[in-house]
């Protein structure tokens, strides 16, 4: 997949002469060192148009120094446009470039400290003899420095003022300096609409075409949030993996981690990797997650309680020092973040649980956090009425026995819910209900509060289908690749390309599509997810549909261009064309038109292996023990990226497994 991150390359346009009378070529430069070693570091090469008028410098550029992942240099000639885009870049970054030049003996001493490259010139061209293992020591540059970034301060303005701090991205976003934090905002928006639609596959896709590198750490946290709202915490965690290897201090990706562990069930994990983050950050919302750690101890232990099922509440009685833990454990939360309801409610709420299971007075200041709590919520409604701060006074008047203040509150919390799509909290409201209520905790209003969550349950559920933990899912998910049929205009044995799938053979991959979906036990209920193409994709969907499978179809382009280059160009009877509507129509059938849900593809990403992507990555967010793979698939290599030699590797690389192979050269 071509790399999203820009390498900017500064430097002169076109021919110019140096001192010395030498005229060189700086577009052949480019071309044959600069572009291709920044390529081969996995960079992709980039500089600005020739049009400079009076040495100004466009907004553009600024931007480009200031956000892009790597700066390349050249210094060849004493060019004032060059020097002062390096001085710019030296200025903002502390790190990420490399200085090369040719004919000089070496660099001014002010700019000692960079990596440099010196390359050749042989009149003003490249040397032939010399260029290849130049390019490869350039390439070996850029790959150190990019190793190195975060602990070399390799820029002299960062190295002789030591405290100096790189801009905050955000804080630079004026004037017309905005075309990357579109990007951005519209990057943020697609992710949030996958969320909104339980498409976790979609974000794993959008997780690997992060807008731009500078701005790729938010844009990955963001990303790690959905799938966490989504109750995907493995995919969470390897996301937020990539995100702190870009930021590996920052606090809240780390405490996001610790959600994701917690969510994964890997309850000791998450309370020593919170543990540790509150030892050297010691803030309210790691204390509270932490804390989150013990309730969630405790609700394990409870649980598995032998006598949890005939009587609750002794149980909860008997593993009262975990429940007493949890409580204090949010105590001090609260104390140190006092402007935080979320830690407040939740020591108010256990204590008084346990008080109420061991009949005892706690010697928890419960009073006072009840005052507290109070206050905060009612602060936070006041600024912004969220979820959170509503269904926090909800549960305050619920403790204290206020029934119609509690509904009116939870009814509020719901109704915002369903407007945001926003499962993971009526499940969260849900769960802490049903708890209370299994413990004949105010068993009056919390039945009447879990009957209004339950009702914002089901609007949601016929908006967009049941939360994502609790929908019927298929047992079996099958992702199928295969060739289209035949184009008699370009393959046959007399053609410029050998035959691949001609239509003689239609009748015999139809039957061996069938037998793989038997030999996996694919049946009624179960998901088909295939590109809607001609030949191999319609035969697997018609297959899928003859045994009740549900079918989606995952179109690379548009639904007109797609039936245009992958339906209906070679299709004299409309065999095809028919086969597609067929399956379109069909209402165990979805189509999912790609520059629709993900937007467009970014540049230098090919389209078909982007589709592949979406269509594996939806199928293992099933779950890798469900999903099948099949490919109908000549063995041979393909025309270009994105056939189903393509998906054969990724699966491989992603799985560890072999897709069910059928030869179309040997039917």
């Amino acid at each position: 997949m071509t790399s999203l991150r820009r390498a900017f390359v500064v430097m002169p346009f076109g021919t110019k002469k140096a001192s010395d009378g030498t005229v060189i070529d700086f577009d052949v430069v480019y071309e044959g060192l600069f572009a291709p070693a920044i390529a081969a570091a996995g960079l992709m090469p980039h500089r600005a148009d020739a049009d400079r008028r009076g040495g100004s410098i466009h907004l553009d550029m600024f931007q480009a120094l200031l956000l892009a992942e790597f700066v390349v240099a050249d210094l060849t000639l004493d060019n004032p446009n060059v020097w002062y885009e390096i001085g710019v870049r030296h200025a903002l970054r502390a790190g990420g470039a490399v200085l090369t030049y040719a004919l000089r003996d070496r660099l001014p001493f002010d700019i000692a400290g960079q990596r440099m490259v010196r390359y050749s010139l042989e009149k003003g061209r490249l040397d032939h003899e010399r260029v290849e293992p130049e390019r490869a020591a350039l390439k070996g540059a850029i790959e150190a420095t990019l190793g190195a970034w975060r602990g070399r301060r390799a820029s002299p303005v960062y190295q002789q003022l030591p405290n100096l701090r790189e801009p905050d991205w955000k804080t630079l976003k004026v004037g017309d300096v905005n075309e990357l934090w579109h990007a951005l905002e519209e990057w943020q928006s697609r992710v949030e609409m996958a969320r909104l639609k339980q498409r976790p596959g979609d974000i794993l896709v959008l997780a690997e075409e992060t807008p731009n590198s500078a701005l790729e750490f938010e844009a990955l946290r963001t990303a790690a949030r959905a799938l966490v709202d989504l109750n995907r915490p493995r995919y969470a965690l390897n996301i937020l993996e990539r995100a702190c290897r870009l930021e590996p201090d920052d606090i809240e990706a780390r405490q996001l981690e610790g959600i994701a562990l917690g969510r994964a069930r890997r309850y000791a994990e998450a309370r020593e990797f919170l543990r540790h983050l509150a030892g050297e950050h010691k803030r309210g919302e790691t204390l509270a997650l932490l804390a989150r750690t013990w309730k969630d101890e405790w609700m394990q232990i409870w649980n598995a309680h032998p006598q949890r099922k005939l009587d609750p509440v002794a149980a909860a009685r008997d593993t009262a020092a975990t429940l007493q833990t949890a409580a204090s454990a949010y105590i001090e939360a609260f104390q140190v973040a006092p402007g935080e309801h979320y830690p407040g409610i939740n020591a108010l709420t256990l204590g008084r649980v346990w008080e109420h299971v061991t009949r005892r007075r706690s010697r928890l200041p419960l009073d006072l956090i009840t005052a507290g709590v109070r206050w905060t919520a009612a602060a936070a409604a006041e600024r912004s009425k969220d979820y959170w701060s509503l269904v926090t006074l909800a549960e305050l008047a619920l403790i204290e026995d206020r029934k119609e203040d509690a509904i009116e509150g939870y009814s509020e919390a719901a109704a915002l819910a369903v407007a945001d799509r926003y499962w993971f909290a009526l499940d969260s409201s849900s769960q802490q209900l049903d708890f209370l209520g299994d413990l004949n905790f105010r068993s009056d209003i919390v039945a009447e509060a879990a009957a209004v969550i339950d009702r914002a349950e089901q609007q949601l559920r016929s908006l967009v289908g049941s939360r994502p933990e609790q929908r019927l899912e298929p047992a079996r998910v099958v992702v199928f690749s295969g060739h289209m049929i035949d184009d008699p205009a370009d393959r046959g044995t007399d053609k410029a390309k050998p035959p691949r799938f001609p239509p003689a053979k239609i009748e015999a991959a139809a039957a061996r599509i069938r037998a793989a979906l038997d030999e996996v036990g694919a049946g009624a209920g179960d998901l088909g997810l295939c590109g809607g193409a001609c030949g191999g994709d319609l035969l697997f969907a018609e297959a899928c549909l003859e045994r009740g499978m549900l079918i989606e179809l995952h179109l690379a382009r548009t639904e007109n261009e797609f039936l245009a280059q992958s339906v209906t160009f070679a299709d004299p009877d409309r065999r095809w064309e028919r086969s597609f509507s067929r399956a379109k129509e069909n209402p165990a059938s979805t189509v999912l038109v790609m520059p629709e849900e993900l937007g467009p593809a970014p540049d230098g990403i090919s389209v078909h292996d982007r589709c592949n992507r979406w269509m594996i990555y939806t199928a293992l967010s099933y779950g890798l023990s469900r999903v099948s793979f099949v490919a109908l698939w000549d063995r041979a290599a393909g025309d270009g990226p994105g056939g189903t030699e393509n998906v054969v590797e990724l699966v491989h690389k992603l799985t560890g497994r072999q897709p069910i192979i059928i030869d179309s050269a040997t039917l």
